[in-house]
């Protein structure tokens, strides 16, 4: 808390404060409770529970939720003064749950029931606060049930407040709503200490003195203004109420004091959860402290005749909506209920309730705006569903069954997606064929082992089939025996399966039928059209993120005798180009020539020569943009060696007119015409083989090597090959190269 921070803190407390106290009152009226019961919870929710929460959004005090409890338990007990015990018992099981770090709760609750958590208080602030907008105050101010304490529900109470519309006060909704909509449009947004909200309040109390002096007919009756009850400042110990120790061991309070403690326990941390998602600076609140701090809060409740508090989600988003920026806000609200009791009333009973009203329906609409149920609709039924199940529960239940029912809905569409589709599987084209891969995820239960039965068995015979549970932290033994028991039946299909990633703690291992790695029976079966297929499949993945598990150790074993590449490629030296990579190829599979500019000179041409004789079948000569060997030769450096690489280049910058005196038609972007220099020049490397060797020529006509060139696009990864070069291609080629060596 500084001076920077007080001048956000500040408004924004006095803002909380002024919503706060109808709804301290209106609580413990429908409790059953002492009036100030409701102030003193308050009180002690904003300095006590404010000053050792660790959370700067929060604002605590008596809660909705528990009015339903605090009735019945009343009844239950008998007495108020017994009640306090079961409040000082609640307290103390919630420091308890506190130290014992039973916070962690929070982290389980999903991200869609939070979210209709928050769009259902927003709907029900403004179906709440509709009749108190239109001068219809027959229930307290917070009443989130469906069921209101008064016998009506929240739908019967708007009809039944049309036929009881106050003039003044519907007057002073709207255009308290006016201004709070345009206010960030005024000059005075730029007041810090005066926020909208306190304006609208002052606006409220002006206006009705205004009617009582000169249009009566819009007069506010006392009925509809906040309503302090008058107070005896000398003695304001007769105000506070001790628990009954003597029912100390008394099992009906035990049994309460579990309840309010279980009840306000979920609340606070439904509650924190949702704040931290509205904060704008995305603060985190410890669970476990926050539970503490309410235990605390709850002890001196139970102490001083206080009602059960929690962190309340109304005056958090009042508190967040109105910018604060430290807990010095929640505190400074306590301090004016103080005050308010003391000194306040007098003044703080001229404040129409209708003017509160417009600050909870505005709060409403920024909980509940229809971007929220666009965002959550777009994300999927599985996300959807619970939160609008959790919006429609909580509107018409209550908060904490709301919540419940939505959790039941997220916990179904868990378990319903984790059953359907507990794995995933990809089938992939390899030069050893097609593979079927099945992915297990982090956690694998007895749910899913009929949908993994059911898809191991509906492989065809004769696949190859690679199980992998690299992932799986967990297996379930049901799932195990299903892995166990396919071994055999693969075995009876001619499948030949790969178990991969196993833990050593389920005593099962890793067996392998077929490696991943190119073998010479299965070389020689491939012609180059169907390696230049596997290249653009391989260039596909990569391009996708879909890389094939490489499983090197086994690859290096079964290469360690001899390697049996299908392909060759002249790349450039490029950092950003290598081919093995882009090509998603596993060891052995390739053969790489890097030369800066991927030019082709008799050394080059020796090793492709060379290439075939290993048994490669393709050619492919891979240029790329962006290639700095092209630019420096476009730069015209070191152009006057004739046998350099940048000399072998300018060639191409020659034929594609793009030297000191490129003619108009040129390209004028420097990218396009680097990437064009690059084209030309895997033309001109193409040419260069099939004139420079007669053996490579041959092995071309007769079908038993292919030549390709290729483009590499680095900015979208996309390799761009062209067509296989034909015998009929050759005069054409070999003029080229004659050309180029005069």
């Amino acid at each position: 808390m500084n001076a920077k921070t007080l001048k956000y803190d500040v408004p924004a407390g006095i803002v909380v404060f002024l919503v706060a106290l109808p709804l301290c009152l209106g609580i413990a009226l429908a409790s059953g409770a002492p009036m100030f019961s409701g102030i003193i919870s308050g009180i002690i929710g904003g300095i006590v529970v404010g000053m050792l929460s660790g959370s700067h959004t929060s604002v605590s005090g008596p809660a909705a939720g528990l009015a339903a409890v605090v009735l019945a338990s009343i009844t239950k007990l008998g007495a108020f003064d017994i009640l306090l015990v079961a409040i000082l018992i609640a307290g103390v099981l919630q420091l308890g749950m506190g130290l014992f770090r039973a916070g962690f709760i929070a982290n389980y609750i999903p991200s869609n029931v939070i979210k209709g958590l928050l769009a259902a208080i927003g709907i029900l602030l403004i179906l709440k606060q509709i009749p108190h907008a239109i001068g219809y105050d027959s229930n307290f101010v917070e009443d989130t049930s469906f069921v209101q304490a008064n016998g009506e529900n929240t739908f019967s109470a708007i009809l039944n407040a049309f036929n009881a519309i106050t003039p003044g006060a519907l007057v002073i909704t709207l255009l308290s709503m006016l201004v709070l909509v345009y206010w960030d449009k005024t000059p005075m947004k730029k007041i810090k200490l005066l926020p909208a909200p306190l304006f609208v309040v002052v606006l409220g109390v002006l206006l009705n003195m205004a009617f009582n002096s000169f249009f009566p007919a819009l007069q506010i009756l006392p009925a509809h203004l906040v309503d302090i009850p008058a107070v005896d400042t000398g003695n304001l110990g007769a105000y506070l109420q001790l628990p009954d120790l003597t029912h100390l061991a008394n099992p009906d309070v035990w049994t309460v004091a579990v309840t309010i403690a279980i009840v306000a326990s979920l609340e606070t941390l439904l509650n924190v959860e949702a704040v931290d998602k509205l904060d704008p600076h995305k603060r985190e609140t410890p669970p476990n402290r926050e539970l503490m701090a309410q235990g605390v809060g709850n002890i001196c409740a139970g102490l001083l005749g206080g009602l059960p508090l929690t962190s309340v989600i109304v005056r958090s988003s009042v508190n967040i909506q109105n910018d604060n920026r430290t807990k010095a806000s929640a505190v400074l609200h306590g301090v004016l209920l103080l005050a308010s009791v003391v000194l306040l009333a007098p003044a703080l009973n001229l404040i129409p309730l209708s003017a509160l009203a417009a600050i909870l329906i505005v709060t409403g609409y920024k909980l509940a705006k229809i971007a929220l149920f666009r965002d959550m609709y777009n994300k999927g039924w599985s996300q959807f569903i619970p939160f609008a199940i959790t919006v429609l529960a909580i509107v018409f239940t209550d908060l904490l069954s709301g919540v419940l029912i939505g959790l039941a809905a997220s916990l179904f569409f868990l378990m319903r997606s984790n059953f359907r589709t507990p794995f995933s599987m990809e089938q992939y084209r390899l030069h050893i064929g097609d593979v079927i891969k099945m992915e297990l995820p982090n956690q694998v239960s007895f749910l899913n082992k009929a949908t993994i039965k059911t898809a191991l068995w509906d492989i065809p015979a004769n696949s190859k089939v690679l199980i992998d549970a690299s992932n799986a932290d967990y297996i379930d033994e049901d799932v195990l025996e299903t892995l166990q028991d396919y071994r055999v039946a693969a075995a009876e299909r001619n499948v030949r399966l790969n178990v991969v990633g196993l833990r050593e703690k389920y005593q099962h291992h890793d067996s392998l039928e077929f490696v991943p790695a190119l073998d010479k029976e299965t070389r020689d079966n491939l012609h180059p059209d169907e390696i230049l297929q596997l290249l653009r499949d391989g260039n596909q993945r990569f391009r996708e993120g879909r890389f094939t598990t490489k499983y090197y150790h086994h690859q290096v074993e079964a290469t360690a005798g001899g390697q049996h590449p299908m392909a060759v490629i002249v790349n450039c030296i490029d950092s950003r180009t290598s081919p093995e990579i882009i090509f998603d190829a596993g060891l052995g599979d390739l053969l790489t020539i890097r030369i800066a500019g991927n030019v082709v000179n008799r050394e080059i041409i020796g090793s492709l020569e060379i290439a075939h004789k290993l048994g490669a079948k393709l050619i492919v000569v891979k240029g790329h943009s962006s290639c700095g060997a092209v630019g420096l030769a476009l730069a015209n450096e070191a152009a006057n060696s004739v046998g350099s690489i940048t000399g072998k280049i300018r060639r191409a910058v020659e034929d594609c007119g793009c030297g000191a005196h490129a003619p108009k038609n040129a390209p004028a972007d420097a990218k396009a015409m680097l990437d064009q220099v690059a084209r030309r020049n895997v033309e001109n490397s193409l040419a260069d083989i099939i004139g420079g060797s007669a053996f490579l020529r041959e092995k071309i006509t007769r079908g038993e090597m292919g030549l390709v060139g290729a483009f590499h696009d680095i900015a979208t990864s996309t390799v761009h090959f062209g067509e296989l070069v034909l015998p009929s291609d050759f005069e054409r080629y070999r003029r080229e190269h004659a050309n180029l060596a005069a």
